[in-house]
């Protein structure tokens, strides 16, 4: 016995001074003599109950602290039930050693690795790894609506900093965003639960289409003690599925204007042609009125023109060289007929070029036609005049060439900002609404897209064009 005895001149004194370990003094029958808050909290403060039964039956308390020495594989320690203050029994690994006192045979007991312990541990971890590596925005949220966690993913997509959002209050996090349209509402610890609730979000660069689901976190005793929040980035699902529809109705429009075309243009021809001659007849007689209503009539064949020539755009174009281009050259190209139309407007362009950036392959013409289009309507949107900025990025990740084309006018309303790439949906009083279909169209072709945000003011277009890196 004297080789696993230790020599302590105050046995309470020592269990309580190991606050986080699970300690108690035994009796040789195995009554607890004192213990400690953690081995109180674990099982249970009836002191008078034996603990014999929490033992292997067949070992006595001085065997049992033999086998604890005699185990320095497991450094010292033992296998022992123990029952829980709930009633349960569970497993835990148990150092032991004989007290000297003097008086009469009294035993140390610290526990350790219960397990219950061992899976909280593991859920922890498990916790931890879920939030950091997971590919989905998670939050974590405490009962007073605070930050407690967040992963790497929800701070990319949500635009904040997490190192300067934990531990504050959501509406700090989101004091930007009206609190209506804010992520998460306080309701949350109501028990408002939701599954695959789809929203809308965009940061200060992007808009992304999220499925959101949220629940509660309860204490053992019921008591709501925060929540989570998972969300999952589905916008080039969306954004796949909207390109399909499109598509299908890009592709059945454009049958019908190839198919149709030359019928139309053949008459069109003839009236244009004859109604010039009238026209100069009526110039030269003075009759000013009847060449008044000439003049109106040839301004709306050639409107008719105009919308027959970009029907034929909505079917795959004809002629399309592709080659590898300078993105950079292909904007400073079209910046003279951007800056003259913006100079009626009351606008300035700022332009932000990138050193080499990598070349796409695109028909050039085709992307003067995309970044035209696009800057003129920023132009149009602007009617008090403003700054329309064109940046370019590269993201060596995706191996993407960026263009952004931003505008500082009213923004596009969120109920019509899904439907601007329809075709002949339009907000302009002689627009046709193809214009923004066609770019789509363009674009899509040489594998890139075309993404919108709008945060009620200013809205801007991201042109992705993909590069290989041989």
């Amino acid at each position: 016995m004297e080789k696993f005895r230790i020599a302590i001149p105050s046995p309470n004194i020592f269990i309580h001074h190991l606050a986080g370990v699970p300690a108690a003094i035994l009796d040789d029958k195995g009554n607890k003599v004192d213990a400690n808050r953690a081995f109180v909290a674990l099982a249970g403060e009836d002191r008078a109950a034996g603990f014999r039964e929490l033992l292997p039956e067949e070992e006595s308390m001085e065997r049992l602290c033999a086998r604890c020495v005699e185990s320095p594989e497991d450094n010292g320690t033992a296998e022992v039930k123990i029952r829980l203050s709930g009633g349960e029994l569970t497993t835990a690994r148990a150092w032991m050693a004989g007290i000297e006192t003097g008086k009469r045979k009294l035993y140390a007991l610290l526990l350790y690795e219960t397990a219950q312990e061992e899976e909280a541990g593991l859920l922890r971890q498990f916790s931890g790894s879920f939030v950091k590596d997971v590919n989905l925005g998670v939050m974590l949220i405490d009962h007073q609506f605070r930050l407690v966690d967040i992963s790497d993913m929800a701070c990319s997509i949500l635009g904040i900093e997490r190192d300067k959002s934990l531990y504050r209050p959501l509406e700090e996090v989101f004091q930007s965003v009206p609190k209506e349209h804010q992520l998460v509402q306080r309701n949350v610890l109501d028990g408002v639960v939701v599954r695959n609730h789809a929203i809308s979000w965009t940061n200060n660069r992007e808009r992304y289409e999220l499925l959101m689901d949220t629940n509660l976190f309860r204490d053992p005793q019921g008591n709501v003690i925060g929540a989570y929040v998972i969300f999952k980035d589905v916008t080039n699902l969306r954004s796949l599925e909207q390109q399909v529809q499109r598509s299908d109705r890009l592709a059945m429009i454009g049958q019908i204007a190839a198919g149709t075309a030359h019928e139309i243009r053949n008459p069109l021809t003839s009236i244009k042609g004859f109604l010039q001659v009238l026209n100069r007849t009526f110039s030269q007689n003075g009759m000013e009125k009847e060449q008044g209503y000439t003049d109106l009539m040839l301004a709306e064949i050639d409107r008719i023109n105009e919308l027959v020539n970009e029907f034929l755009l909505l079917s795959k174009p004809k002629d399309v060289t592709f080659d590898r281009v300078d993105v950079s050259s292909v904007i400073r190209d079209i910046l003279p007929i951007i800056n003259n139309q913006a100079v009626l407007h009351n606008v300035t362009i700022k332009y932000q070029s990138v050193y080499q950036i990598p070349k796409v392959v695109a028909d050039r013409e085709l992307l003067k036609q995309v970044f035209i289009n696009l800057c003129k309507n920023g132009i149009e949107a602007m009617v008090e005049g403003g700054t329309l900025t064109i940046i370019e990025r590269v993201d060596y990740r995706e191996k993407k060439v960026l263009v952004e084309i931003q505008d500082a006018g009213p923004g596009i309303p969120a109920f019509l900002i899904d439907k601007i790439f329809d075709p002949f949906f339009t907000t302009k009083d002689n627009g046709t609404g193809l214009g923004l279909s066609v770019c789509q169209r363009i674009i899509h072709d040489i594998g890139g897209n075309i993404r919108v945000s709008s945060k009620g003011y200013g809205t801007t277009f991201t042109v992705s064009l993909p590069f290989s890196s041989n």
